[in-house]
């Protein structure tokens, strides 16, 4: 099932099985009473694992139980984004600083690798990012019903909240699922497993703020790929790009779908 050279052993499989089942209970179905008992299952599990591995599965256990005690939701309101963005803040800042100034392994680390030129593949898959999301997100949105989950009120200040709202959490998403969790996970599972992983909390965040329906699929498969680009890449600058790319046309797609005579400029 692994490569050799990784020795994953029983207690690490039950332990990331745990893991993900927490993520998927927890944050994405909401049903708080087991979640938590999956948690707690999962943190046993830790004891049984090699040493290396409950320190730092461990801080993704942590940051997963600060993610479930969030009132995860769309509203833009000044409060909730202050007591969200504080619990996320929480969660991607306490696995950094606990790997770089206790642990000292620099495990969880933000390579945004500015100044690097991106390739003419990698300026393409940008606007093949934008053109997919053209499509798809205004579809996506309608035909579910989806966009109800985000409120779209008139109003300067309604707007510019919405639009920092969509592409900071766009921004957590990425110095969170891809760098903190899937950079934890590579170093004691094969890429594939470790990105399958991430995606799995990634999609389970996603869904509970807002892309319901099937959206889990699209999300899913998006959450893959912003895994094997940021392998390839290895800049988390590139992979913001990409995710904001995404963002921005979901903030216009949001506009449309509440006001359609404010900005008819999507053909799905």
């Amino acid at each position: 099932m692994f490569h050799k050279k990784y020795l994953v052993n029983t207690a690490e499989i039950i332990c990331l099985t745990l893991l993900a089942s927490a993520g998927i209970i927890l944050i994405a179905l909401q049903i708080k009473p087991l979640g938590f008992l999956i948690l707690v299952f999962g943190l046993i599990s830790l004891y049984y694992c090699p040493k290396k591995f409950i320190k730092e599965l461990l801080l993704v256990y942590i940051s997963l139980a600060l993610l479930a005690i969030t009132q995860i939701t769309t509203d833009t309101s000044y409060a909730h984004m202050f007591q969200m963005g504080t619990t996320l803040a929480l969660a991607v800042s306490i696995p950094y600083f606990v790997s770089r100034y206790i642990y000292k392994d620099h495990l969880v680390r933000f390579t945004f690798h500015h100044g690097r030129k991106w390739s003419h593949k990698e300026i393409a898959w940008i606007f093949i990012t934008a053109t997919i999301s053209y499509l798809l997100l205004p579809y996506y949105l309608k035909s579910t019903g989806a966009y109800l989950n985000w409120t779209v009120e008139p109003g300067i200040g309604n707007i510019i909240r919405l639009f920092i709202g969509t592409n900071g959490l766009g921004i957590w998403d990425e110095l969170f699922f891809v760098s903190t969790v899937l950079g934890i996970l590579r170093r004691f599972l094969p890429f594939s497993w470790a990105n399958f992983i991430q995606s799995i909390l990634f999609t389970s965040f996603l869904y509970e703020l807002g892309f319901t329906g099937w959206g889990f699929i699209m999300i899913f498969v998006f959450a893959l790929i912003q895994g094997m680009v940021f392998k390839k890449s290895e800049s988390l600058l590139y992979i913001i790009t990409i995710h904001l790319t995404l963002d921005f046309i979901l903030f216009l797609a949001l506009i449309e779908a509440h006001h359609p005579d404010w900005m008819p400029i999507f053909i799905t």
